[in-house]
């Protein structure tokens, strides 16, 4: 389309952000499956801020794909576009992420374990860790365009548990294979989540005077415990539905600085306009290394809310509203709750399932309601 393209893969997404702003490009295109296998390959957009297009934008550009009202446009002989590649594009990335810590901070002394899914952070995220002075041990950092997220990575953190263990490292840090996520494992080899995270950072900002509007971005996935924790603090979650896309429009319209997902997708707009796993993964890691304490002691800042997450493969995906059976189950569930607890159901954004979300008090209670809601969807959907 006479396009002039810079290649800078691979690198992470929230690099492309980056870059794109850095470049003074007009676009930025990442090609990633994010977490799910290579198979579902997308394609992220970003436009010259380096911000995520919406929705209205990405539906039009693929009606003009798919309608051949722009065939008449394709140029030819020298007006067609050149590729170049940016070789300086990795360090230029690197350089921009150190910046997010103070220059008087290294990570002397901190023995982590990181695993690369696999995928886009396999070379950038070790290389980064070992400059600023941590001792690292990789995994998942053989990628070879197959393997991405395959049972490594934020989506599967057993194998990034044991090596923590194993070498008795002070963390473990796990990305998504496009690292615009990130999730930890304590030096006691347990799982901390998104939601701990933020609000471990988000008390810690406050206690700064830099979280502004003393308020933070969740999604109606943040766990119970992350409001009440935040409240007791004095500080609001505010909630946007599912998907980093609308924690972002929500903290851009509203002049928010911090949003996360439990899932591990965090936003600092101090730092970058996107969700950035590894600079999230410094943030928590200049945290520990300023107060002396461990992850472990730091996630003690919230008390999660027991819940549980269901996923059912599903045939298609119609409106749940026009589900009687459906709705009436989840009546059932909320007054079984009777107040005590919280009942999502919604459709994922990038596969084939309907995703059964269950808060409440005891652990058995909500399981079972879980289970309940999850054989009525199979009935009415699979």
């Amino acid at each position: 389309m006479g396009v002039d393209v810079l290649l800078v893969g691979p690198l992470p997404t929230p690099a492309i952000a980056f870059l794109t702003r850095s470049l003074r490009a007009d676009a930025g295109v990442m090609i990633s499956a994010s977490h799910n296998p290579y198979q579902d390959n997308g394609i992220k957009f970003f436009s010259n801020d380096g911000f995520k297009l919406p929705d209205e934008f990405e539906l039009r550009m693929e009606e003009l794909l798919s309608s051949g009202e722009i065939e008449h446009l394709r140029p030819t002989a020298d007006d067609i576009g050149k590729a170049f590649r940016i070789d300086d594009a990795e360090g230029r990335y690197i350089e921009y992420v150190k910046r997010s810590i103070p220059r008087d901070l290294d990570l002397q002394g901190l023995n982590i374990v990181v695993d690369c899914a696999n995928g886009a952070a396999y070379k950038v995220t070790p290389k980064v860790l070992r400059e600023l002075g941590a001792t690292v041990w990789a995994i998942g950092n053989e990628p070879n365009g197959t393997n991405i997220n395959a049972e490594c990575g934020a989506m599967h953190p057993a194998q990034l548990q044991r090596e923590v263990l194993k070498h008795g490292a002070h963390i473990g840090m796990a990305h998504d294979g496009d690292a615009d996520r990130i999730i930890f494992v304590d030096e006691q080899g347990r799982v901390v989540d998104g939601d701990h995270v933020v609000t471990m950072l988000a008390l810690d900002l406050h206690e700064r005077g830099m979280l502004k509007k003393r308020t933070v971005v969740g999604t109606v996935m943040s766990n119970f415990g992350m409001e009440l924790a935040l409240a007791q603090a004095g500080l609001t979650l505010i909630r946007t539905p599912v998907g980093d896309r609308y924690l972002l429009e929500r903290m851009l319209a509203e002049g928010y600085n911090v949003g996360g997902e439990q899932s591990g997708h965090l936003i600092f707009l101090d730092f970058n306009t996107t969700g950035d796993g590894l600079i999230s993964g410094l943030q928590v890691l200049k945290l520990m290394k300023r107060g002396g304490q461990p992850l472990s002691k730091l996630a003690m800042c919230m008390t999660a809310t027991p819940q549980v997450l269901l996923g059912v493969k599903v045939r298609s995906k119609p409106d749940l509203q026009g589900i009687p059976e459906l709705q009436q189950a989840i009546q059932k569930a909320e007054a079984t709750l009777n107040g005590t607890g919280r009942v999502l159901v919604r459709y994922s954004g990038t596969e084939p399932l309907l995703r059964i979300m269950v808060e409440g008090k005891d652990q058995r209670e909500i399981q079972g309601v879980a289970e309940d809601l999850a054989c009525v969807v199979r009935s009415c959907l699979t």
